[in-house]
């Protein structure tokens, strides 16, 4: 099986979807890998690293396209390559399904069996796979070390000489994976730790991190299979919102993460709430790219709000690329790893296979998957 990995055409994306090491453990698969030229150079990963895995590095992209059975990628396709790919072609990477409609049409028409990354299930036999919580789990971090570095005061308690220097307190909305992470960070640097989530199954593991938990009595939560939030209705985001304005009154970082499965995410923190803070605080929006959980926050941009700076950064596990490329080139190795058949070298698609039926997005000429077909009013009956 002939697998191409091209170069990411996005200049500020540092991270690349395959590390040397990553294409050694294809090549010893039994895959025939090329690699485009400059693949890893963000990196400083030269050419001949990926020549000594195993790999061949080739000059011409789509002649590559052309003739490859698998292609990996981290981010979506550009349209103008979708066509270079050929008929029953396989191709792997972060699609944006929800949102990318004519991409996922134009993959359908030209016959590519499209598999979503961020659409992998969140399953204990997946989660070697899981793209979303590994980068989550860094973006997590990240955004702890922007809020200190933003901060104009110190994280831990300090006693000096001088005197005592009390620790500052962050405040964390969300305790998915990126939240759990803020969280541990937050602790591992001093500072002092409060956390909120809709679901109460996650209070232990907030508790287990060394953080307080603020419960407020919402009713029926719970959450989606999947592992995420239900949309709240309105009398439970007044009550959320409530407890929110005095937590985030007393915090000098707020961090929040919540998102909701192929939607817009949610505003919880106003400019009420906002108004309420105290001057030099910091928040961490990182919901930005869905929407924003913070009103008034900007993709990409650093806004003061009142004296609260509002942090609004895309793509913060990009920040720390090396680990965020191992990471996910590892969630592509297992997932390749996990169907390939031995004895043909080939990655064949089992339609009957729960991670396969979960991520699978186009096939055969069809966009397949139920939600988007949902989504996008294609009800009638797959042939």
């Amino acid at each position: 099986m002939n697998v191409f990995i091209p170069k990411e055409m996005d200049p500020d994306e540092q991270r690349i979807p395959l590390t040397p090491s990553a294409v050694e453990r294809l090549v010893k698969l039994g895959a025939v890998v090329e690699v485009e030229a400059g693949l890893g150079a963000t990196l400083r990963y030269t050419d001949e690293a990926f020549s000594k895995a195993g790999a061949t590095v080739v000059a011409d992209r789509r002649e590559a396209l052309g003739r490859a059975d698998l292609v990996l990628r981290l981010r979506k396709p550009p349209r103008d390559e979708v066509a270079a790919m050929k008929k029953g072609a396989i191709h792997i990477s972060h699609l944006n399904p929800f949102n990318e409609t004519e991409l996922i049409q134009d993959l359908a028409a030209a016959g590519v069996s499209a598999l979503s990354m961020e659409l992998i299930p969140r399953t204990t036999i997946a989660q070697k796979m899981d793209a979303l919580s590994s980068q989550a789990n860094l973006g997590g971090y990240v955004a702890v070390i922007i809020a200190a570095a933003r901060l104009n005061k110190i994280l831990p308690m300090m006693m000096t000489p001088s005197g005592t220097l009390t620790p500052s307190r962050v405040f964390v909305i969300g305790a998915g994976v990126a939240g759990l992470q803020a969280i541990a960070t937050a602790k591992r640097l001093g500072a002092r730790v409060e956390a909120f989530d809709t679901r109460a199954v996650v209070e232990e593991q907030v508790h287990s991190l060394g953080a307080k938990f603020i419960k407020v009595e919402l009713g029926e939560t719970g959450q989606t299979k999947d592992g995420y939030a239900h949309e709240l209705t309105e009398e439970q985001l007044q009550k959320q919102c409530d407890a929110m304005a005095k937590a985030c009154a007393q915090a000098d970082v707020v961090i929040t993460t919540a998102q909701l499965f192929g939607r817009k995410a949610p505003v919880i923190v106003t400019r009420e709430i906002i108004a309420a803070m105290k001057p030099g605080s910091v928040i961490v929006d990182m919901a930005v790219e869905s929407g924003g959980n913070v009103e008034g926050s900007r993709l990409n941009e650093d806004v003061d709000i009142g004296g609260v700076a509002v942090l609004g950064f895309s793509n913060l596990p990009g920040r720390v690329p090396e680990h965020a490329s191992q990471m996910y080139a590892n969630n592509l190795v297992n997932l390749i790893d996990h169907f390939w058949d031995k004895e043909n070298k080939t990655f064949p698609l089992k339609l009957d296979d729960e991670i396969i039926q979960g991520c699978l997005v186009t096939h055969d000429g069809v966009i397949v998957h139920p939600v988007i077909r949902k989504k996008l009013n294609l009800n009638a009956e797959i042939q």
